[in-house]
C-alpha cells in the first residue's frame, strides 16, 4: 500500500519560509492527485493546496494563494510545499494526502492515503 511521509516542519518566525516534503513509497505508480491539508486543535482539517501529478495543474486555498507553492519531482516520487511569508495563522500540523483519481477535491474524505503529519509553528 501507499505510504506518505512528511518532513520539513519546525519553528519559523513570522514572515519566514519553510519547505515541506512528502515522500511517496510502497507503490509502483504515483497517485494521480496529491494534496496538503492542515489542522489545528478544535478545527476541521483544512485544504491547503493540491496538484495533479501527471499534468502539474494546481489548486490553492484562498488563504495561501501567492504565498505557498505546491510542486512535485517525478523522479523522486516527492511532492513539496514551499511556504513563504508565513503568518501565525499558518501554525498547524500539515498532512500530505493522496488519491488515485482524475478529479481534484478539497474535501479530506476524498483522500485515501495520509501521512503522519509534520508540525509547523510560526511565531508572531
Amino acid at each position: 500500500q501507499v505510504q506518505l511521509v512528511e518532513t520539513g516542519g519546525g519553528w519559523v518566525p513570522a514572515g519566514g519560509s519553510l519547505r515541506l516534503s512528502c515522500a511517496v513509497s510502497g507503490s509502483t505508480t504515483s497517485p494521480y492527485l496529491m494534496t496538503w491539508f492542515r489542522q489545528t486543535p478544535g478545527k476541521e482539517r483544512e485544504f491547503v493546496a493540491g496538484i495533479r501529478w501527471a499534468s502539474g495543474i494546481t489548486d490553492y486555498a484562498d488563504s495561501v494563494k501567492g504565498r505557498f507553492t505546491i510542486s512535485r519531482d517525478n523522479a523522486k516520487n516527492t511532492v513539496f510545499l514551499q511556504m513563504k511569508s508565513l503568518k501565525s495563522e499558518d501554525t498547524a500540523v500539515y498532512y500530505c494526502a493522496a488519491r488515485r483519481g482524475y478529479d481534484m477535491s478539497r474535501y479530506s474524505i476524498a483522500y485515501e492515503y495520509w501521512g503522519q503529519g509534520t508540525q509547523v509553528t510560526v511565531s508572531s
